[in-house]
């Protein structure tokens, strides 16, 4: 979906009037942001959307899409590179998977031992829980990617032959 589509989808929703009102802008430059982009416009010209989408991308820093996730009381787990992983990684993936678990955990009783959790503490778990998040969601996907089906495919014909 491009971004003046969705500002047209929340404008449905909430008062462009309001918005403009409490942006402290006009109504028609609020009108604008959910128009088409002309095909010469300047690229991250347009809308805030768009804004922030360049600033990412000129910038390559997840902490400012992070922090719009905060604010929104949310958080981003970025999308698994794109690969294609062999039928035999579900071993090793699923390994991964409880490896940072297990790394997390680690971090926890580590932290909680003397019955307090400081800020530092919190910070390395929150790293540890979002390498969990991400490694997580990788393996998820290659899952609903169906790159693993091989592996089920291999066991249902083997126990077929074992009959």
């Amino acid at each position: 979906m491009q971004s003046h589509e969705v500002l047209r989808e929340v404008f449905q929703s909430t008062s462009a009037k309001q918005i403009a009102s409490d942006l402290g802008l006009s109504l028609s430059l609020i009108y604008k942001w959910a128009e088409t982009p002309a095909l010469d416009a300047p690229v991250g010209g347009g809308n805030p959307l768009d804004r922030v989408d360049l600033l990412m991308r000129c910038t390559h820093d997840e902490r400012i899409i992070r922090w719009l996730c905060e604010r929104a009381g949310g958080f981003f787990i970025a999308n698994p590179k794109t690969q294609h992983p062999h039928a035999d990684y579900l071993i090793p993936a699923t390994n991964n998977v409880v490896q940072e678990f297990a790394d997390l955990l680690a971090v926890i009783a580590t932290s909680a031992a003397d019955n307090s959790i400081n800020a530092a503490e919190s910070k390395t778990i929150r790293q540890r829980w979002e390498a969990l998040k991400s490694e997580t969601e990788s393996f998820v996907a290659a899952c609903e990617e169906g790159h693993f089906d091989r592996v089920r495919s291999n066991v249902q014909t083997a126990s077929q032959s074992r009959k």
